[in-house]
């Protein structure tokens, strides 16, 4: 018991004297920054530049005189910038003497240019409907989905693409199955057979033996 007095007793003689030098430390660092933005061909006010201290959510403005007042830390990146103007950078130093800083930032007019606008007149009635009915509209992914599962398509598909290898090792079994049942005999022969004459007839309208090039 008398252990934690004695370390209650050493914390409240140390402790505020630690606070003191922190706030004092902390209090020599803190800068009042205040100066003004200018053209620095003309020597103007510049207006609404924004004043942000780079890695902080930290800023102000300039007034309609162009001035300004922020407070910073030694050591603080400012960045000035503007829509019509450069932006510049300015630090604070590390090693300043006392608590004050003014400053006058100078910047450069920054020219953009902007893409050529051509200003049509506005079409009459006819030109509108010609230009409506001529109109290329995309298809969309169900049209495009359509399209690809369209029977001609498909037809078109299974003639001129290769066999995959599943399609292959069925065809492959088929055939051999077949000479397997008609070992020892002879196949039997297909033209007089209605349903084989139906499927030729589909096969040569379709054009299953034009030459492909």
């Amino acid at each position: 018991m008398k252990k934690i007095l004695r370390y209650l007793l050493i914390a409240a003689l140390f402790l505020p004297a630690a606070a003191q030098a922190q706030f004092e430390t902390f209090k020599d660092s803190v800068v009042q920054l205040y100066g003004v933005v200018m053209t620095a061909d003309s020597l103007k006010a510049i207006p609404a530049v924004s004043v942000i201290v780079k890695g902080r959510n930290q800023g102000t403005f300039t007034n309609d005189q162009g001035v300004f007042s922020i407070v910073v830390l030694k050591g603080d990146i400012i960045e000035f910038s503007h829509v019509s103007y450069k932006a510049k950078l300015a630090e604070i130093p590390k090693n300043l003497e006392g608590n004050e800083q003014s400053l006058i930032q100078l910047m450069v007019e920054d020219t953009t240019y902007l893409p050529v606008t051509i200003i049509k007149p506005k079409p009459t009635r006819e030109q509108f409907e010609r230009d409506f009915v001529n109109l290329k509209v995309d298809d969309d992914d169900l049209e495009i989905a359509r399209q690809n599962t369209e029977a001609a398509k498909l037809r078109v598909l299974a003639r001129t693409l290769p066999a995959d290898a599943g399609e292959g090792m069925n065809y492959s079994m088929k055939k051999a199955n077949q000479q397997l049942y008609y070992r020892g005999q002879n196949p039997p022969m297909n033209i007089m057979n209605p349903f084989a004459w139906n499927e030729f007839i589909k096969a040569w309208k379709r054009g299953d033996f034009k030459s492909k090039k």
